[in-house]
């Protein structure tokens, strides 16, 4: 058996089980009532306690309960007040496990009871009957999904052909394959729902079946979403899935999070109804708990298992590779205590703060889904699904939206769950309220100026890394493009300064803080600050005006003193060198003084040669302007010549010969290169044409020569007799 028929078992196999866990609550009841056929006799002790609350007495002693009670004395400030709130919390809590521990002995009476009334609804079909109609209404609907996919046959095959190249392609094929996947969770509904609905049923039995439908259709919704989003590699439907992937997962994660993520959705639904329908049934609130904190135990187990089942993607070189599989363990045993304090936080009924840790896990896993989605959906065309190529500006405004939206989606929702009404927040005039209106409003401003910075980043990024690659060394463009990427990216660094100072005081004024007086505050401490950091004052002033006057760009060789290099980055203070032999020198700008700039417009190389006195001046001052042409029609030198190789003439006269004095003139950086191919070609046309290059010699005569022995006798003469005057002197 091969690997796909045994998945496509398996798959099969958890269909089933989640159906028999479907119908296995119903199994519970419906075993019961088919047992008895009359309805049961209220209890003697519900009949007594009807009479009871008859009874004037009784009554006239409920109403004096429900009247209005002394207001408590204020407690002491502080501790008082926060130990009264852990102590009420505590009480609820134990309050709610006391309802739970007392419904337990009474939930066999209610199952029973429950079991009677479906038993009377399924009179007439029975428990086979009830499964066989769930079963054909719910194989109706996939029928109806098979007719659309048979019909949409074009549209599939135009949405695999489809090029995605362009962000347009990839809009318009994401769009196609929504409306495919809505078209298809439409017609599942139309067959299973639609059809239901158009029969006339038992009045208990009809919220059963169709509250049931209404699971497996939030299932298919689900799985179609999922779908769209990770396009797992078994999804049929578009050809190569991968393509159409808007969260760029590999393969195997896909297929994971699809699978878990449908099942405990579905499973959700499934719980969702099941307690609904129990309280139709009669079920008091802590036996619907019970039942539903044991449906939610099985939630439970399926994101741990996900948890640890997950497909880990590293990237990590093999020395970091055990450090690695540390922190997967660790990180996969904190989710696994996250999700089991959520579940005991809500068995214990602190929807506070259960809701409160959800969503702080949430809205940033949420937020990083969504900037990889856009990320993806808008990258440049030709590159890769995880990328790492500077974002468009539409991606930066699309995800900076998303992020907003989700922030505010996440603010709402927490105000709802904790009981904070925004229309009496607006209504009243209390510190808290004050506060709490001064927080939304800062809120929305640093979103908004969160929003401002990334976009502007964004288009910075993008202008610098336009300029990093355009234009010849020497031209117009390369040089505009190198002073783009000088003043850039210290204008990056002013605008984030700027705007997040800005933020920070309007979100501290709309918190009520008078920043008037901040403000002077910060005047007062800046100019201490001056006072005391000169030396950092001077060198960003110094910095500011070598970058007005455009002294030196990234990317140009300059040299200040005993310090010079190619200029690599600037930061608000300094420059950094990269020195031809590799070591990098930080330089404060006040350090700098005078810079001679090596790289700006054109070089004059210089060229001396030494001839003897013998040479012939006119042939060699020709051979050397016939260099000069060829090495200008060189298309290797070509572009950095300027002006071509000339001799200028007789400098002076040596000692060995005249001295030849040569230019050159060629675009900075390239004359090194042309002076050496220029020497080797003079050299080896020299040699050619007799001209000889002068060079220092020593001339050496031995005792043969008379002349020379007279000489050195003469010499030798000369100081015995120097030597004998001063002996006589000295006597």
């Amino acid at each position: 058996m091969s690997a796909r028929q045994m998945g496509s078992i398996i798959g099969l196999l958890r269909r089933c089980v989640l159906m028999a866990a479907m119908l296995s609550v119903f199994g519970m009841l419906a075993t019961g009532a088919l047992a008895q056929t009359e309805p049961a006799v209220p209890p003697q002790k519900v009949q007594d306690l009807l009479k009871l609350l008859g009874d004037p007495e009784v009554q006239k002693w409920i109403d004096a309960q429900k009247a209005p009670q002394p207001a408590p004395q204020a407690s002491a400030p502080g501790q008082m007040d926060d130990g009264m709130v852990f102590t009420s919390a505590l009480m609820r809590i134990h309050q709610h496990f006391s309802d739970l521990a007392a419904a337990i002995p009474g939930l066999p009476a209610e199952v029973a009871a429950a079991a009677t009334t479906v038993g009377m609804a399924l009179q007439g079909y029975g428990l086979f009957g009830f499964a066989l109609i769930f079963a054909v209404f719910v194989a109706a609907g996939f029928a109806a999904q098979w007719l659309f996919r048979r019909w949409t046959t074009g549209l599939r095959a135009w949405i695999a052909a489809s090029e995605l190249e362009t962000v347009r392609d990839r809009l318009i094929a994401m769009a196609a394959r929504l409306v495919y996947g809505a078209g298809s969770v439409a017609m599942f509904a139309l067959g299973s729902i639609g059809a239901f609905l158009v029969f006339s049923w038992p009045p208990l039995l009809r919220p059963i079946l169709l509250g049931y439908l209404m699971a497996v259709l939030i299932f298919r919704l689900a799985r179609v979403v999922l779908d769209f989003l990770f396009s797992p590699p078994e999804l049929a439907d578009f050809g190569k899935a991968a393509r159409f992937r808007v969260l760029p997962v590999s393969d195997p994660s896909a297929s994971f999070w699809v699978k878990r993520l449908s099942y405990a959705v579905g499973w959700f639904a499934f719980g969702w109804v099941t307690v609904v329908l129990l309280s139709m049934l009669g079920f008091t609130i802590p036996s619907r708990q019970l039942i539903a904190y044991a449906l939610g135990l099985v939630l439970l187990g399926m994101g741990i298992e996900a948890v640890w089942r997950r497909p880990v993607q590293t990237s990590a070189p093999a020395q970091d590779a055990a450090r690695a599989t540390i922190d997967e363990r660790a990180r996969t045993w904190l989710l696994s205590a996250y999700f089991v304090f959520l579940f005991l936080l809500w068995i214990a009924g602190a929807m506070k703060p259960f809701w409160l840790l959800v969503v702080l896990a949430a809205l940033p896993a949420a937020v990083m889904l969504a900037q990889r989605a856009v990320n993806n959906v808008f990258r440049p065309p030709g590159s890769a699904q995880s990328g790492k190529e500077v974002p468009s500006v539409l991606a930066a405004i699309v995800e900076r939206g998303v992020r907003a939206g989700l922030i505010i989606a996440a603010v709402v929702f927490l105000a709802h769950k904790l009981d904070v009404d925004f229309t009496a927040m607006t209504a009243q005039d209390t510190f808290l309220t004050r506060v709490m209106r001064g927080a939304l409003s800062a809120i929305v401003i640093l979103l908004v100026a969160d929003f401002i910075w990334h976009v502007a980043k964004t288009l910075i990024d993008k202008r610098i890394a336009s300029a990093s690659s355009g234009g010849e060394p020497g031209t117009e463009l390369a040089r505009r493009n190198s002073r783009i990427r000088t003043l850039l990216p210290i204008m990056r660094n002013v605008l984030m300064i700027v705007v997040a100072i800005v933020a920070l005081l309007m979100a501290l004024s709309s918190l009520g803080v008078q920043i008037g007086p901040l403000i002077a505050g910060a005047g007062i401490v800046g100019v201490a600050i001056g006072f005391g950091a000169q030396t950092v004052v001077k060198d960003v002033i110094s910095g500011v005006f070598y970058l007005l006057d455009d002294a030196f760009r990234v990317g140009e060789y300059i040299q200040s003193g005993s310090y010079k290099g190619t200029v690599e980055s600037f930061s608000l203070r300094s420059v950094k060198l990269r020195h031809h032999r590799g070591y990098v020198y930080t330089v404060p700008f006040s350090d700098l003084g005078a810079v001679q700039n090596m790289s700006r417009d054109w070089v004059i190389e210089k060229i001396t040669l030494t001839l003897t006195y013998d040479s012939d001046i006119d042939k060699a001052r020709k051979i050397v302007k016939k260099i000069g042409l060829e090495l200008a029609q060189d298309p290797e030198f070509a572009r950095s010549i300027i002006e071509p190789l000339k001799m200028q003439g007789v400098d002076q006269f040596g000692d060995t010969g005249m001295l030849m004095k040569m230019k050159l003139k060629t675009r900075p950086g390239e004359q090194f290169t042309i002076k050496r191919r220029a020497l080797m070609l003079i050299k080896q046309a020299f040699d050619e044409n007799g001209i000889k290059i002068a060079v220092p010699t020593v001339q050496v005569s031995g005792d043969d020569d008379p002349k020379a022995a007279a000489a050195h006798r003469m010499r030798l003469k000369q100081q015995a007799d120097a030597a004998a005057a001063n002996a006589a002197g000295g006597g």
